[in-house]
């Protein structure tokens, strides 16, 4: 039985050895023709793809182009879109406590001092004064001997009858002073810089003995915080609607439209360096040693500047100068701007003229002058009149769709703060004491890139292009009256008084 067992096992595992090989063999005939089949099926499908791809090229470039072209419109954008304004407006109506001056027999002459946007702002600020004094305002004199000896009246430059009209209901304003009252005694006064308005109310004494007050300087009278809502209205009430540039230099706001046709959309370029900045800046980088003197000289002469001895290494490291025609030739450039950029230059005669300005035209040699733009005809009668020639350079950075200031003077800021009211059109500031620090390095070789020098100049001024932010207050560690010296104006960023919205809004970081 055993050997019978034996026997029997010894066949059932030959006979399960034999059909288990017999069964591997056909399964691996079985995967052999299977994957044959799905080779064949692959190659078709793949084929397939390949003469669809052949027969339909255009759709691959296309979306390459489509893809192109969207990087392209954001780039475009960057270069020439407005920063969100976040629902802001301007508002400078008054509120329902604001009661108007009753202009008393109490009179307010003015001497207006400085350059036109320094008298601007500086007639803005008497308006308000007159209000708070309760006086009637006498249309200001213009300063007639400042650098640029200008002999233009206030009806030269501005629309005296709408400015009369405009703020009828804020101020009593008239032409001249009463016969009767021209010969009496005044009380000149110089007025504190940045007061506030209970200084003025403390100068309504002056009201007891005298009858007509005589003011000496009128710019920066006024502080730039801290007022009643009402008055820093008022102010920007006399500046965007009531201080309208006479009818002769509002018809030559065509120049606008001649400029734009020459290439649709432009930047206005405030590039102040013409010689009277720069002696009074001291700042001398770049230029040769007889010009540099040349300047020091000027400046010694000017009894009305007050310093005399300055450091021109000192004052550019701290962003104290100007920049110079190449200096702003690469930051634009390091911003985007391609070459065929058509630029606006609102100045006065360039320092060092035609072979300084070459070093901008060499990298944007579309350049414009309001010389080129208007007929000899046209400019006649602004010819020895600097005031009324930079009204013509207000107007078109106003309207320009990108304004790059290459130093933060009167006119920048002016500029500046009525582009913010406007709904904040893109206005470009260099930071200068950051720039100067790239240029040095580039010029010392330790930005081998380009892209590296354009990556870090756009980095620092992502926050700089002019969006909704509050007005930034004195300079830390500054003390005393010093330190309204480092606020920053009033008009140039007139937010929120006089830009507001009924909604939440997040203000960027500067």
């Amino acid at each position: 039985m055993v050997n019978y067992r034996g026997s029997s096992l010894m066949r059932t595992s030959s006979t399960a050895k034999f059909l288990s090989r017999k069964q591997s063999t056909t399964t691996i005939a079985i995967y052999i023709i299977f994957l044959f089949a799905f080779s064949i099926f692959v190659f078709l499908f793949n084929a397939g793809n390949i003469v669809e791809d052949q027969q339909n090229p255009i759709i691959s470039h296309e979306s390459h182009s489509q893809s192109q072209s969207q990087l392209l419109q954001v780039a475009d954008e960057e270069l020439w879109g407005a920063p969100s304004s976040h629902g802001l407006r301007p508002c400078v109506k008054p509120t329902s406590r604001y009661k108007a001056a009753q202009g008393s027999g109490h009179y307010l002459t003015v001497k207006s001092n400085g350059g036109l946007n320094q008298m601007r702002t500086g007639i803005s600020d008497m308006v308000a004064v007159a209000h708070i004094m309760n006086a009637t305002l006498v249309i200001p004199q213009l300063d007639k001997r400042s650098f640029w000896q200008d002999s233009s009246t206030f009806s030269d430059i501005f629309d005296e009858l709408h400015f009369i009209k405009t703020l009828q209901g804020d101020v009593r304003i008239i032409r001249e002073l009463p016969k009767e009252l021209e010969l009496v005694p005044r009380a000149r006064k110089h007025f504190t810089s940045w007061s506030s308005m209970g200084y003025y109310k403390e100068m309504m004494h002056l009201w007891e003995d005298h009858q007509v007050i005589h003011v000496v300087k009128s710019d920066s009278r006024l502080a730039n915080n801290d007022l009643p809502l009402d008055i820093q209205r008022l102010r920007c009430r006399a500046l965007y609607h009531a201080l309208r540039f006479s009818p002769p230099i509002q018809s030559l706001g065509k120049l606008v439209d001649r400029l734009r046709m020459r290439g649709g959309r432009y930047i206005a370029l405030h590039l102040r360096y013409e010689k009277d900045m720069l002696a009074f800046t001291g700042c001398t980088y770049g230029l040769t040693d007889a010009e540099a003197e040349e300047l020091r000289i000027m400046r010694d002469n000017t009894k009305h500047w007050k310093i005399k001895e300055i450091n021109s290494t000192e004052q550019r490291l701290g962003g104290f100068c100007p920049l110079t025609p190449k200096e702003v030739g690469i930051f634009l450039q390091a911003v985007g701007y391609p070459p065929s950029t058509l630029i606006y230059v609102a100045a006065g005669e360039i320092y060092g003229g035609d072979a300084r300005l070459s070093e901008l035209m060499s990298r944007f040699p579309n350049l414009v002058f309001k010389e080129q733009l208007a007929t000899e005809k046209e400019l006649k009668a602004f010819a020895k009149h600097a005031s009324q020639s930079a009204a013509l350079d207000y107007i078109i950075s106003i309207e320009s769709d990108v304004f790059v200031p290459s130093y933060s003077g009167n006119m920048a800021r002016a500029v500046e703060g009525h582009r913010r009211f406007l709904g904040h059109r893109k206005t470009i500031t260099p930071d200068r004491k950051g720039l100067v620090r790239l240029f040095d390095e580039l010029e010392g070789g330790q930005h081998r890139e380009a892209s590296s020098f354009s990556y870090l100049v756009r980095q620092t001024h992502k926050n700089r292009q002019g969006a909704p932010r509050k007005r930034k207050g004195p300079s830390p560690g500054i003390k005393g009256k010093a330190r309204f010296r480092t606020e920053e104006s009033f008009y140039e960023n007139p937010f929120p008084e006089c830009i507001c919205s009924s909604k939440v809004v997040k203000m960027v970081k500067n």
